[in-house]
């Protein structure tokens, strides 16, 4: 099974990618992670895109807050699949992330989620390496249904306490 890279712009964005982290571990799909900024370390966030399918990934998620060219940068440097996952910041509401994350020029698309939507990320990742992979997809619509009877059985608690 290819990987998921989970590149972040700064450590300050680990409570947030820890969600997406949580998400691969429950799938148990292999990923990596790391710290890579566009801006104070481009040289290294680059060449990491450059080499992330040699080194066996097969989707990079690129979490970053402000001024969120991270994904950008990554995906402008691979042909992988990058899912964006802007991060909120004092600044805007993640308003000024998500718009660098999902504002990209024609060629180089990034996925882009919800602001803080690392969970969604992760899915998505997951969905793009279950296109080859029946095992992750099986596991994909066990998770749905379990989601699936999880809401069914909410309304009937509500339904129960409410409706006479």
């Amino acid at each position: 099974m290819k990987k998921v890279a989970v590149i972040m712009g700064s450590d300050s964005d680990l409570p947030v990618v820890e969600k997406a982290i949580n998400v691969l571990k429950k799938f148990e799909v292999p990923f990596e992670v790391h710290v890579y900024s566009a801006h104070r370390t481009p040289d290294e966030a680059i060449s990491f895109a450059r080499n992330a399918s040699s080194s066996g990934f097969g989707v990079i998620i690129g979490a970053a807050g402000k001024a969120a060219h991270l994904a950008g940068v990554l995906a402008a440097n691979t042909v992988l699949p990058v899912v964006g996952l802007p991060v909120k910041s004092s600044t805007m509401d993640g308003l000024d992330s998500l718009l660098s994350t999902v504002q990209m020029p024609t060629g180089i698309p990034v996925a882009t989620v919800a602001i803080d939507g690392a969970a969604n990320a992760a899915l998505l990742a997951i969905q793009i390496l279950a296109l080859c992979d029946a095992e992750l997809t099986a596991k994909l619509k066990e998770s749905r249904a379990a989601d699936t009877a999880a809401v069914i059985e909410k309304d009937r608690a509500v339904a129960a306490k409410y409706n006479v």
